[in-house]
């Protein structure tokens, strides 16, 4: 089922809003990105004295880069739905086996920023010490390929748009702008899997991590050049 927008004058840059009401699906989806960024707490507990306010302290830093990377992913689902305003049986399941891997990626991500993260800031490795080089390697791939299914599944969701591009009366700008996040996550499933397959050699196991820093300038590059594509039908459609 599609949704039609309350007004169809409502552009955001250039992208006509075609999902302006919330449905029962957004409010599930908001509800289960709020449970998982609580499960992202540094710590239920209220600290006791000083020394356990500092520690934590400590866990802020990794708790802010997750807490980054869940809004990000928020983001992706959000403008779909306001894009495109599809309601039917094909999006809600992608939604559902959207939010059950966020579920599942919640605990791999927290572990391994805390453990980085605390290690390269304060120089405290924690339970660090203890994981053998077979165990960074698992938690590596878990994480990688739980990265790449995350994204794998935004994938889905604008492909099921794009296929859908004509009965939503896509325009020129649309079907670029669209085409573009099916780009975009692209490579980041492709980055999650051979973060994974990196991990999975003892030889490789250190490039695993680098694979990650590398979507930045990859993103920026592409973007610019997105840009430059987009300007001229962005002029056009504010020209009209």
């Amino acid at each position: 089922m599609l949704r039609t927008a309350r007004h169809d004058r409502e552009f955001v840059d250039g992208f006509r809003m075609r999902g302006l009401e919330v449905t029962r699906v957004e409010g599930f989806s908001d509800a289960v990105f709020g449970f998982a960024l609580t499960l992202l707490v540094v710590s239920l507990d209220v600290p006791k004295n000083f020394d356990d306010l500092v520690a934590s302290m400590r866990g802020f830093p990794a708790f802010a880069l997750c807490f980054l990377l869940l809004t990000l992913i928020w983001n992706y689902h959000y403008k779909f739905c306001r894009r495109y305003g599809l309601d039917d049986g094909t999006t809600r399941f992608l939604t559902c086996v959207l939010l059950f891997l966020v579920l599942f990626y919640v605990y791999p991500l927290k572990f391994l920023f805390n453990l980085s993260v605390n290690e390269l800031i304060f120089g405290v490795r924690g339970n660090a010490i203890d994981l053998k080089v077979s165990q960074i390697s698992a938690l590596l791939i878990i994480y990688g390929l739980g990265f790449a299914a995350v994204y794998l599944a935004i994938f889905f969701l604008y492909l099921h748009a794009w296929r859908l591009r004509d009965a939503l009366d896509l325009n020129e700008l649309e079907r670029m702008e669209t085409r573009f996040l099916l780009l975009r996550m692209s490579i980041f499933v492709g980055v999650g899997i051979l973060a994974a397959l990196l991990a999975c050699f003892p030889r490789t196991l250190s490039y695993s991590g680098f694979c990650y820093i590398a979507i930045f300038p990859l993103m920026r590059i592409l973007k610019r050049m997105h840009r430059r594509k987009r300007a001229p039908l962005l002029s056009q459609a504010a020209a009209r």
